[in-house]
């Protein structure tokens, strides 16, 4: 039975794991009963949160976490519930890994290299015999190699998968990597000339996934077994999908962003190497622990230490084989993040020997995720993932009053400030409205997110003021606006505002939706009423989201459910077989910014 989520069905439990030693428990507490914000303000408590006032605010029933120090998994728990009013989350429970199957199924893969049974620059039609990738314009000159495909760098189309629903028919791999029913994905393709960037594509895993089943003759669920899961000590996982019957009790079910439990319970995904592992956050961070340790030649049990920093050498930006790596020289990590329907989870470790995994069974788990994450960085002192301090100033509020107006970032995308009061607000467009503290009389902080503006004034050189904004670890100048232009922006983000506040459509919304799906079953969108950037967009996801659309018929009816925070507008649409939640939002011309779509 699907149950709607309600607070009072939720109740936080940390699992029965053995207790703690005290100072690992210290750190447990803190993720339990104090979350982080995402800044904090130097000279001020952080205004901690609560994860079981979390967890109930964003209808996501339940987080496993497993945290890794000095190369060693520290501790384990299970907080929340498996679904509303059922048992509680232990560290035992499994979760969808989504894409965090890729770089447990990359590990496989550089095991097989380091055997001599693959070649990362070979072309893989020389390994495939089942299936052979098409050859086209961009194939001419340059051949998809297994590199390519585990860095995201083959020019692969299909983003991700949808999987299949309870009671759905299951495609063979044969019939995704075709895009033939009954599988609901454009046929995967080369999209552009292997080599020559990053574009993450999902469907390059299913083709290496086919091209390792081809080469070992194995079943994908008996290898990953043999050559990862068993050596790391993964003794709960496996990538078999369907679950085992027998298995199905050890779940957390999976909820969607409406709160409601996924009809029918997970989803099944053929696509094994992209998006089929079933885990918890312990097994993943014994994954975590034994690349570490080849890493360090303190163990080889799956790869090399010379395999392990091949797979974790950057071959596109910062993309490696299987995963993103990030940090310094000095402390370097790779993670991956997921999403399957109804789970979110997120793995990070340092390659010297700390991490963290965290799982959840709900759609809105990114959130929860990111601030369990940044406090653990916090409370192990991580050289990245903590909340930045920043200091507040005195400044009278009316010098707030030299920044009003609007400009544009180089992305087209349109920032409003404006006075309300003593408060100077700000809002990017299809972001929701935070308020700015002043750090100095031209530097502005928000709190509820990571982001700073520099305000430069007009000059004799230049009659144009400059806002630049710094977020995540870069900095963009925005122009500003004239007069009449900037008071149309800010008018438009008050309205949304005042819309937020009494839950009332934009009018325009509902027609341009119902315009927008009958373009994109089309194939014909009418792209000029995009803004452009979601107009690119579009283009790149156009066969998939047209794919998934045709099958539901003709639009019966639209209901208005909501508004968001960001001036989002969300829709039940009904169609001849079966309904999908849009939300959409315009920008302060008319055109559309974004649409969502879910289940």
């Amino acid at each position: 039975m699907v149950r709607p989520f309600t607070v009072t069905m939720l109740a936080v439990l940390a699992s029965s794991s053995p207790l703690a030693a005290p100072g690992v428990q210290q750190h447990i507490d803190h993720v339990q009963h104090g979350l982080l914000p995402p800044v904090l303000v130097a000279g001020e408590p952080p205004k901690a949160i609560e994860l079981a006032a979390r967890l109930a605010e964003l209808q996501v029933p339940g987080v496993s976490v497993a945290v890794i120090h000095a190369g060693k998994l520290e501790w384990a728990r299970g907080f929340g519930v498996v679904r509303p009013g059922g048992a509680p989350v232990t560290p035992e429970t499994l979760f969808q890994a989504a894409s965090i199957s890729k770089p447990v199924f990359a590990a496989a893969v550089m095991s097989l290299v380091q055997a001599g049974k693959l070649n990362l620059d070979t072309d893989v039609n020389q390994y495939l015999t089942s299936w052979k990738v098409p050859d086209n314009k961009y194939t001419q000159d340059a051949k998809v190699t297994l590199g390519e495909l585990l860095s995201h760098s083959a020019g692969i189309n299909v983003h991700g998968f949808e999987g299949y629903a309870a009671g759905e028919p299951v495609p063979s791999l044969v019939q995704v990597l075709n895009g033939m029913r009954p599988a609901n994905n454009a046929p995967i393709r080369v999209g552009s000339k292997p080599g020559t960037g990053f574009s993450y594509s999902g469907g390059g895993f299913v083709i290496a996934q086919q091209t390792v089943m081809d080469v070992t003759g194995v079943a994908l669920p008996a290898l990953m077994h043999d050559k990862v899961l068993a050596p790391f000590g993964m003794q709960h996982s496996t990538y078999q999908q369907p679950l085992p019957a027998e298995r199905r009790a050890e779940v957390a079910a999976p909820y969607g962003q409406n709160g409601l439990e996924v009809t029918g319970g997970p989803h099944v995904y053929p696509e094994l190497a992209a998006a089929g592992l079933w885990t918890t956050p312990s097994d993943l961070a014994n994954f975590a622990i034994g690349i570490q340790q080849a890493l360090s030649g303190k163990s080889q049990r799956v790869l090399s230490t010379a395999t392990a920093r091949t797979m974790l050498t950057p071959k596109v930006e910062l993309h490696a084989l299987g995963v993103l790596t990030g940090g310094s020289p000095e402390h370097p990590y790779f993670t991956h993040g997921g999403a399957n329907e109804g789970y979110r989870c997120e793995l990070i470790a340092y390659d010297a020997g700390d991490g963290v995994v965290v799982m959840t069974n709900g759609d809105n788990g990114q959130q929860v995720i990111d601030e369990i994450v940044r406090t653990v960085a916090h409370e192990y002192g991580w050289a990245d993932f903590q909340p930045p301090t920043r200091t507040l100033a005195k400044v009278d509020s009316k010098v707030f009053d030299h920044y009003v107006g609007a400009y544009t970032l180089p992305t087209g995308e349109i920032a409003t400030f404006w006075r309300d009061g003593d408060h100077l607000e700000s809002r990017i467009w299809g972001q929701p409205v935070v308020e700015l503290f002043p750090s100095s009389q031209n530097e502005y902080f928000a709190e509820d997110v990571d982001a700073r503006w520099r305000f430069s004034p007009a000059t004799e050189q230049d009659s144009t003021a400059v806002a630049s904004l710094n977020q995540f670890g870069s900095e963009r100048s925005a122009r500003s606006l004239s007069g009449s232009e900037a008071q149309a922006a800010i008018d438009a983000s008050l309205a949304i505002a005042k819309r937020f506040k009494d839950q009332t459509p934009d009018p325009r919304g509902e027609a341009v939706l119902r315009h927008l799906i009958a373009g994109i079953v089309k194939g014909a969108p009418e792209y000029s009423e995009l803004s452009p950037s979601f107009a690119q967009l579009t283009r790149q996801v156009l066969p998939e989201v047209q794919r998934s659309l045709i099958p539901l018929g003709e639009v019966r009816s639209a209901s208005f459910l909501k508004v968001g925070a960001a001036g989002d507008d969300h829709y039940r649409v009904k169609f001849a077989s079966g309904s999908r939640e849009f939300s959409i939002i315009l920008d302060p011309d008319g055109r559309v910014y974004s649409v969502g779509l879910a289940p």
